[in-house]
């Protein structure tokens, strides 16, 4: 089970997000962006207007979507196991797309991917049957991990994406993953300039999910 630390922060998040909403008034209409991930999406090491959620809110106000808002829903040290819990939180905000960046510290810490597998389908589910659209965000393992579970790992994202017809961001760190330039200290984590690559992977994605 998820802590309760970060049950806590999750309803933390959402009510602050929720306020900010409400200060933006009817007239800001627009898509509702909901990314909901772990620490990759709530921007760890950086400030919070460098973290993608941020900037991807920036770049959809200057790509057309002038009333998009996007709603930060990382908590760092999830896993996919907070995903349905967290999910039936967030929806109070009527989003219109769910971003769902989760499974990356499953891999991590080697869990049974059958159970991450059942988690991510399980929110998958909870969305589409709210009429949210999902962007179900793809994630891969440093080869240490193994052959086997590494590839057992990244195909995880793909399949499921298929399987229940939601559009797929292949990799959520492409061009970014295994860049010291890009990174933190810890090689995991974007920095600054690395968070600016993975917001440009995730419009590729988006702003056709946006346009249907």
């Amino acid at each position: 089970m998820e802590s309760l630390w970060i049950r806590r922060r999750a309803r933390l998040a959402f009510a602050l997000a929720l306020a900010c909403a409400l200060q933006l008034g009817a007239s800001s209409e627009g898509p509702v962006i909901l990314c909901l991930g772990d620490s990759l999406t709530e921007g760890y090491g950086v400030s919070p207007e460098q973290s993608y959620p941020s900037l991807l809110e920036e770049r959809l106000h200057q790509s057309g979507h002038p009333g998009a808002r996007v709603i930060n829903a990382g908590i760092s040290g999830s896993t996919s196991a907070s995903a349905v819990s967290r999910l039936q939180w967030q929806l109070r905000a009527k989003p219109d797309v769910v971003l769902l960046e989760l499974g990356a510290n499953d891999g991590l810490r080697g869990l049974d991917l059958a159970t991450t597998r059942r988690n991510l389908e399980r929110a998958i589910e909870l969305a589409k049957s709210a009429g949210v659209r999902v962007l179900l965000a793809g994630m891969k393992l440093p080869p240490n991990y193994g052959p086997d579970y590494t590839r057992q790992f990244e195909a995880l994202f793909p399949d499921l994406a298929k399987t229940q017809g939601v559009a797929l961001l292949p990799f959520l760190l492409e061009g970014v993953a295994a860049r010291p330039d890009l990174n933190l200290a810890d090689g995991i984590h974007p920095n600054a300039q690395g968070y600016q690559r993975v917001v440009e992977n995730v419009l590729t994605a988006l702003l056709p999910l946006i346009a249907r």
